[in-house]
């Protein structure tokens, strides 16, 4: 007969041998060499659930008398229904995922006018929404599900099915994913109707949340760690727009995006307005039609508090999030001072961060390997020592996208500022030398918006243009930061366009590496000579000292090039269009430029002999 104590000794047994194998069968995130690894039960799209809800905000941006509501949709995998696994989340939102205007004629401001004027009222088409509930994108699955990450997205204010009204850089921009946010860590309201009162919540997070995006969807993980939220560990933003006054003016000057001539924030606000069609004409005129149109200023260009107001850079005390920026050092859309800004501020305040460049155009993400070793870091919470990683990362010129070659910092800690003077010639080619040669005296460049940058570079002589070169390179010569330029000039008109291109010579059509050519550009209101705030108009005859900084840039000049600057005044591409024949006089004593030169003016010497 079998004792009691006996049966009871082999039932636990028994249950002990269930447990461990259930609980080995279970599906549970992988790590190998600090990174999050795809595992097969995570990586069926078939298992996936997908639900979306309302998110409750703290803003009433449309102006009903209720608080806004966020559009959310989650993906995320079945075993956090079957097995009770929580799991952290990579959270993505956007004001496009809705949908956006079609680009109709007139949509853009007109830029053939004089400068101080802005030309005709243009159109303001309407958006026609898109998409179908559950899903709001389908953007970052692939990568991130299968490693073990919840996706998560979001329709920003006034898009999508989201209530309120874009406010392009706004604080309900800020304020929606830290409300989604709040809910993702149990601390906001969510409901499985826009109107509904059925509670919804996050029982399958863990709390820890990643946000990346590229572009608009790159600004707003950043719009988010601004806000100091708490769950919000890391952000990696993509080609972001961190600032609206940088991205729609340049020092004064009114100045487009690359590839967007006449676009202005009004512009990308009716490209956005996806929202409910009962409440965009109260929106309108709240926020274009009021807010925008009174503090966008393209008359004269000037800072003003309208734009202060829509710069993360101001924003960023509360920021706590980990944060690992991507951009292309040849970005002409949004460009690359926006990552470097917020990077040189996030390394004041002692935040973990590092930053890619790469020598492309706009957008890019960093290397998978590089992106998944940080969110498994601050998400996963696995210690694999990201944090102590070289904090520049730089695609050199000929090598692959995925292999960056690393630096202690950004701009590199070896470059040392080295300034090179003007010397006459430059309607053909005068130098560009180290040491200064005094009585140069002036020379003059007449306005044409109609030749392009490209022209002016490739021209042997011209009087639209001033070109000045170093000699020939015999040996390479890297370039780490920003370049400035001061420019003494007098113009013949009240107002005039400046623009400034650094170029690598000869300028080659058929080059391969867009770095073949230009190395980077600027512009400037001279009229904004004392202060971005103010500008006054220019007396003939007097001249006026005006100093700014080129875009950032990394880059190795191959030896047998020159570096070459290019002054002229309206820019076919980027800036208004006033009608040509402005004379602007230089003044080649009083014009130099600086460069930050990886070894300094040795380096320079050495490669100029």
């Amino acid at each position: 007969m079998i004792k009691k104590h006996s049966v009871l000794r082999l039932f636990s047994i028994l249950f002990l041998i269930v447990t461990i194998g259930f609980a080995q069968d279970k599906t549970v995130p992988v790590f190998e060499n600090g990174e999050a690894q795809i595992v097969k039960g995570f990586s069926d799209p078939e298992n996936w659930i997908r639900h979306d809800l309302w998110v409750e905000t703290t803003f009433d941006t449309d102006e009903d008398g209720k608080p806004d509501r966020m559009h959310v949709a989650v993906t995320r995998q079945k075993q956090t229904e079957t097995e009770g696994l929580k799991l952290p989340i990579v959270y993505v939102t956007s004001p496009y995922f809705a949908g956006v205007a079609a680009d109709v004629p007139g949509i853009m401001w007109e830029v053939e006018h004089e400068l101080g004027d802005i030309g005709k009222e243009r159109a303001h088409p309407e958006v026609k929404r898109r998409g179908q509930r559950p899903i709001i994108s389908n953007s970052h699955l692939r990568k991130w599900m299968p490693r073990g990450y919840i996706v998560v997205h979001s329709s920003s204010p006034g898009t999508g099915l989201s209530d309120g009204a874009p406010t392009i850089g706004g604080p309900n921009e800020s304020l929606a994913p830290k409300a989604v946010i709040e809910w993702l860590c149990g601390r906001a309201k969510g409901y499985t109707e826009r109107d509904g009162n059925e509670p919804v919540t996050a029982f399958w997070s863990t709390g820890k949340v990643g946000m990346t995006g590229t572009s608009y969807n790159g600004t707003l993980p950043l719009a988010a760690a601004t806000t100091g939220v708490e769950g919000l560990e890391a952000i990696i933003p993509i080609a972001p727009n961190t600032s609206s006054y940088h991205y729609y003016r340049s020092n004064g000057l009114v100045r487009s995006p690359g590839g967007y001539l006449g676009e202005d924030i009004d512009v990308l606000y009716d490209f956005v307005h996806s929202g409910a069609e009962d409440k965009r004409a109260g929106n309108n005129k709240r926020v274009r039609d009021t807010e925008m149109k009174n503090g966008m200023d393209r008359q004269t260009g000037d800072l003003n508090d309208f734009w202060n107001d829509r710069d993360y850079l101001n924003q960023m005390a509360p920021m706590k999030a980990a944060l690992l920026m991507s951009h292309g050092f040849n970005d002409w859309n949004v460009m690359p001072e926006h990552s470097n800004r917020i990077y040189q501020k996030a390394k004041e305040m002692g935040l973990p961060t590092q930053v890619f460049y790469h020598q492309n155009g706009h957008g890019g993400p960093p290397p998978m390997t590089m992106m998944n070793r940080w969110f498994t870091r601050y998400l996963h919470g696995i210690e694999n020592g990201v944090e102590k990683d070289k904090q520049a990362w730089i695609v050199r010129e000929n090598d692959k996208r995925d292999e960056p070659t690393a630096y202690d910092a950004y701009p590199n800690p070896n470059a040392e500022a080295v300034t090179l003077y003007l010397n006459k010639g430059g309607n053909a080619m005068g130098a560009l030398t180290t040491k200064q040669n005094k009585r140069q005296k002036t020379e003059i460049l007449v306005d044409d918006f109609t030749i392009s940058a490209k022209d002016h570079a490739q021209a042997s002589n011209s009087n639209n243009r001033l070109l000045y070169a170093t000699p020939k390179l015999t040996e390479a010569l890297h370039l780490s930061g920003e370049s400035e330029v001061t420019i003494s000039l007098s113009s013949s008109k009240a107002a005039a366009n400046l623009s400034i291109m650094l170029v690598s010579l000869p300028y080659e059509d058929d080059a391969k590496i867009i770095t073949d050519n230009i190395i980077t550009r600027g512009w400037a209101d001279p009229q904004n000579h004392k202060s971005l705030r103010e500008s006054e108009p220019l007396k003939k005859g007097e001249f006026y000292d005006v100093t700014f900084k080129l875009q950032p840039d990394d880059q190795i000049i191959r030896a047998g090039q020159r570096i070459g600057l290019i002054i002229f005044s309206s820019d076919k591409e980027f800036t208004i269009h006033p009608k040509p024949g402005t004379e602007l006089i230089i003044d080649l004593d009083k014009t130099r430029l600086t460069l930050p030169v990886v070894g300094g003016l040795k380096a320079l010497t050495n490669a100029t002999e």
